[in-house]
């Protein structure tokens, strides 16, 4: 099976190029992710040019407390965007991608396992997106964090060696 980190090596590099390009910081709050994200982030090249760092919100009250959540149900869009923005302030980070759901075995929030909510806020611009991931919990993370990774990379502009050039 091959290696979780060398999977997501190649978003993390074209984050870094995108986020280093564009010159933003990049921060990430996860809660059933529980560090996988960062860890991918901070393998990227020059991570200490542009990724600011994370904070593991796994439990409600961190996610409430240091990340100001209002959100009724923490397995919700309005959370994740609420964390991704909590984050991005906390940190005095440009963009920022934001991971909450439900790994499993159980329900939580009347969301079943697999049920995953993300979001990505670039310079206050905040989009989110609903996951329905099927396995075990460690199945659901592994999933999570790709989605999450795809996510930002989707949200940060494009490096100008990765868009086309003029026809030749």
């Amino acid at each position: 099976m091959q290696d979780p980190a060398d999977e997501f090596a190649a978003i993390a590099e074209e984050v870094a190029e995108r986020a280093r390009a564009a010159g933003l910081t990049v921060g990430v709050a996860e809660s059933l992710t529980s560090g996988a994200i960062a860890n991918s982030l901070g393998a990227a090249p020059e991570a200490s040019e542009w990724f600011r760092g994370g904070v593991v919100a796994y439990t409600e009250s961190v996610k409430r407390r240091v990340l100001g959540v209002e959100a009724e149900l923490v397995v919700s869009a309005q959370c994740a965007s609420e964390l991704a923005t909590g984050v991005a302030r906390l940190l005095d980070a440009d963009a920022a991608v934001a991971v909450t759901g439900v790994g499993g075995p159980d329900s939580a929030d009347g969301e079943p396992p697999g049920t995953v909510f993300a979001a990505v806020a670039v310079r206050g611009e905040v989009h989110g997106a609903r996951f329905a991931f099927d396995g075990d919990p460690a199945h659901v993370v592994h999933q999570t964090v790709g989605a999450a990774l795809e996510l930002l990379r989707a949200a940060l502009p494009p490096a100008a060696s990765s868009q086309p050039g003029p026809p030749g």
